[in-house]
């Protein structure tokens, strides 16, 4: 997009977003990077609930547990590519890697080749992708984009991943029967190269910040981070900050994973089809996506720039204890169907693009390092044992309503950490601006 392109759509744009002169260009590009990242995502998502449920609901646990020790030995690998090559290196390194694994996986598929065995490789290869694709994406917009910054934009940003959340589902949802859920794979590895191209544009667009941004990130994407691929696991060790973001997203992925399992079991009963469960699993999909994007067009960038990272984190805690709440009163499928929507909305709409605000505070090598421990290890690492645990409950007897009862406790600390992390972010803002302020 060329300067008198970007001075058409400024006027425009900013009626949506508070957007300025100067980050039309670049924020245009996350918007679009974001869209095709996570529409080729929610086109696999689908499959691979499928896939999880075609495994069998008990072995779901075991899935999970796969999950994080596939993360544990990937994300070394990953930490020294990031020690050794720049930004605009190994962020394509990274997706062209993911996109050659879905066409294996599309070969072994349409081949019938071993698909019990492939289902559930694929199952624990999605939950690794997603993770990282992600990960890898916020990682770059906290390099670009400062604390200031962040709160006006992310909500924007996160928008064009709901649109492509949108997309996808649509997608999977049409054509998971007439051409097969196996050729759906096709269509998101086209839409993960769609996201390399906007993420290579977005570089070029990074420069247009060099005299408005002071950060190490923005001027020189070009330097390697240098360190050790377990920095980022002694970043956290060492950073009471960092640590409390780690935490937070532990105590998301147990309320997360116990609605998930719940999900998974009605869902297990409805029918044996393969090609309707990913369709009926599309569908849900493609609710949240819209619930999402109307809040994330709307209220996102307000809301955050308003009230600040801490209560906009806060959110969806407290979204979680009152459908917790309300599934121990009443354990009926269409409760579930509406707390997965709410949660996910929330989430994706509000407390994910303010989690991603805490993030342009820390310094550039924790950016990369450290999140991508928090987001991948810590994340399904929780997964992990978490599943295990709702499946010992379980076990054990309880019913859904007394299982969803006792979360609701975790949920109320889960609330105080997110607005405790707020304050320590507002003040690490505070303090990185102070410099600048007494200079000018």
């Amino acid at each position: 997009m060329n300067t008198s392109a970007n001075e058409a759509v400024h006027p425009l744009l900013a009626k949506v977003v508070a957007v300025k002169p100067g980050e039309t260009r670049a924020l245009l590009w996350s918007f679009a990077y974001f869209f095709c990242l996570l529409a080729g995502y929610y086109v696999l998502r689908p499959v691979r609930d499928e896939m999880g449920l075609a495994s069998g609901v008990k072995n779901l646990p075991w899935l999970f547990t796969a999950t994080f020790f596939v993360m544990l030995a990937v994300v070394p690998i990953y930490g020294a590519l990031v020690a050794r090559l720049p930004r605009q290196r190994f962020i394509p390194l990274v997706y062209h890697f993911f996109a050659a694994n879905i066409i294996i996986f599309w070969v072994l598929l349409t081949q019938g080749i071993a698909l019990s065995v492939t289902a559930q490789v694929f199952f624990v290869w999605i939950s690794v992708f997603n993770l990282f694709a992600v990960s890898v994406f916020w990682s770059f917009m906290a390099d670009l984009y400062d604390s200031e910054r962040g709160k006006r934009l992310f909500g924007f940003i996160a928008a064009g991943g709901s649109a492509g959340a949108l997309l996808g589902p649509i997608i999977a949802a049409s054509l998971a029967v007439p051409i097969g859920r196996a050729n759906l794979l096709i269509i998101a590895a086209l839409l993960l190269e769609c996201a390399v191209f906007c993420a290579m544009q977005l570089e070029s667009a990074a420069a247009a910040f060099k005299a408005q941004n002071a950060s190490a990130a923005t001027a020189k994407p070009d330097a390697s981070l240098g360190g050790s691929w377990i920095a980022g696991i002694v970043m956290i060790a060492r950073s009471p900050y960092l640590a409390g973001i780690a935490t937070w997203v532990a105590l998301l992925s147990l309320a997360g994973t116990f609605l998930y399992f719940q999900q998974a079991n009605i869902v297990s009963a409805l029918t044996d089809d393969p090609n309707k469960r990913t369709a009926i699993f599309a569908r849900i999909d493609l609710a949240v996506s819209l619930l999402t994007i109307v809040v994330q067009f709307l209220a996102t960038g307000k809301l955050i720039k308003r009230f600040g990272a801490g209560p906009a984190t806060a959110f969806l805690p407290l979204v979680f204890a009152i459908g917790f709440i309300a599934l121990w009163a009443t354990p009926m499928l269409w409760v579930v169907i509406a707390f997965q929507a709410v949660q996910r909305a929330a989430n994706f709409a509000i407390s994910n693009p303010a989690r991603e605000v805490l993030f342009t505070v820390v310094d550039r090598e924790e950016k990369y390092k450290a999140k991508n421990v928090i987001d991948n290890v810590v994340f399904r690492g929780s997964d992990a044992v978490f599943g295990w645990l709702f499946t010992a409950l379980r076990g054990a007897g309880l019913e859904l309503g007394a299982i969803s009862l006792a979360t609701v406790p975790v949920t109320a600390a889960w609330l105080a950490l997110a607005l405790t992390l707020g304050r320590m972010q507002e003040k690490r803002a505070a303090s990185a601006a102070t410099p600048v302020e007494n200079n000018t």
